[in-house]
């Protein structure tokens, strides 16, 4: 089968970083990394559990999130070394993929240097019109609150509002 040929479409790809500094050791902060905790400690997250054979984040695990005006999107760990390394892949029905990579390291003074990298791709003209408005503002803006919020959560034990 030849999939070389042209079909009219053509993916956009985008890839996202941004380096967080966490107010924990690394393996207090790790474990938070898991669609369960995350309900703990970050406003608005929802997700529904679909398989884990620990009931938490552990590779091959698989979740799915509401969609905002779109099918939800299914989750997959697809690598989990359960001290410093996470990758989600994604995948929007209609619309997208991607690859969330997330590694704790030690910074020092019991902090934690958190890396992020999103990489989406679009599989449809959707996609890519949603990748074109996934903005480097509205990606920071997310990630920001995700910093805000984990440190929030160490400090107080509590969830900070959006």
């Amino acid at each position: 089968m030849d999939n070389s040929k042209d079909h009219g479409f053509k993916a956009t790809k985008i890839t996202r970083s941004y380096s967080q500094t966490i107010s924990a050791r690394p393996e207090v902060v790790f474990p938070l990394l898991c669609p369960v905790r995350e309900a703990e400690w970050l406003d608005g997250w929802e997700y529904k559990m679909i398989y884990s054979l620990s009931g938490l984040a552990e590779e091959g695990c698989v979740f799915s999130t509401p969609g905002d005006g779109e099918a939800d999107t299914i989750w997959v760990i697809s690598r989990h070394d359960k001290e410093s390394l996470i990758e989600f892949t994604r995948f929007t029905p209609g619309s997208r993929t991607c690859v969330l990579k997330v590694a704790v390291n030690p910074k020092g003074n019991d902090t934690s240097n958190v890396d992020i990298s999103y990489a989406y791709t679009g599989i449809t003209a959707n996609g890519n019109a949603w990748i074109d408005n996934f903005t480097e503002d509205i990606f920071l803006d997310a990630v920001k609150f995700w910093e805000m919020s984990m440190n929030h959560f160490l400090e107080v034990g509590e969830k900070l509002e959006k």
